[in-house]
């Protein structure tokens, strides 16, 4: 025991519940946080409020109306959250403290990027794809067009046909999700970049420096496939050096990376 308040003793255990309920509470609140379910969590966490201050000041008609209420919490929480839920787990699911406990097949988003990519280089579509892995990039998020959508084929090549309104700029995916697309990257003052590179790469250089982002970027001159990590970019890629790039980034038991320094590599390195 630690301390006594009154006639309550408080332990190590304690603290650990009381800590990890509050963490718990947190990541669920900055998952759902700027979507209406985040409201929605909210209120739900004030009800439950309410029925703990009813249960300790013995208010009776308060805590029988909670008590009835607490046999169809569970199926409305199902039902209110299902979308947030879904995205949950399959968050979860393709973290990377997962994948490495557990083998699971190729996550399927990464064959999508790559195909995609591969269509864009033919038709030399400029595109730059950054996919999140542990950091976050909400002031990122904030300048572009939120997506929320399932991330596929049609969906990259779509967002970056030069005819759509949404090409000029970075699309933003976290694991199956296209979170937002014609977001603002920060640009790279890396003197050790080529001159003759655009913003597009600057760019992809640039959010690679400040998070562990992958990028993806296809060059609208030449078609050429540029992957960006730490810093550093690998030009010339072929399918296969793309997918080796790729599946070694997000595979279900990724390889130890290297922490790059900041500068430019050759394909043939």
């Amino acid at each position: 025991m630690l301390v006594k308040i009154g006639f309550l003793p408080v332990t190590v255990i304690d603290l650990l519940d009381i800590a990890l309920v509050s963490f718990v509470f947190y990541q669920l609140y900055e998952f759902l946080r700027g979507s209406i379910a985040a409201r929605m969590f909210i209120g739900l966490v004030v009800i439950l409020l309410i029925s703990v201050v009813g249960d300790l000041l013995n208010m009776s008609a308060l805590s029988w109306i909670m008590s009835n209420l607490k046999t169809v919490w569970v199926i409305a929480f199902v039902i209110i959250f299902q979308p947030e839920l879904r995205r949950l787990l399959i968050y979860l699911g393709q973290s990377r403290i997962v994948r490495t406990l557990v083998r699971v097949g190729e996550p399927q988003f990464i064959e999508d990027v790559i195909s995609s990519t591969i269509e864009m280089s033919n038709k030399n579509f400029g595109a730059i794809i950054v996919m999140l892995r542990d950091m976050g990039v909400k002031s990122v998020l904030e300048t572009g067009v939120t997506l929320q959508a399932q991330v596929s084929k049609p969906l990259i090549t779509a967002v970056f046909n030069p005819r759509s309104p949404l090409h000029d700029g970075a699309l933003v995916i976290r694991n199956d999700i296209a979170l937002a697309a014609k977001c603002l990257l920060p640009l790279s003052q890396s003197p050790e970049i080529d001159p003759a590179l655009g913003t597009r790469h600057r760019a992809a250089v640039g959010i690679s420096e400040q998070t562990d982002a992958i990028v993806v970027v296809v060059s609208e001159e030449s078609g050429m496939i540029s992957v960006v990590e730490d810093g550093r970019m690998v030009r010339g890629l072929t399918e296969e050096m793309l997918r080796s790039r790729l599946v070694q980034a997000f595979a279900p038991v990724p390889k130890e990376r290297k922490r790059w320094r900041f500068g430019l590599l050759a394909a043939d390195e």
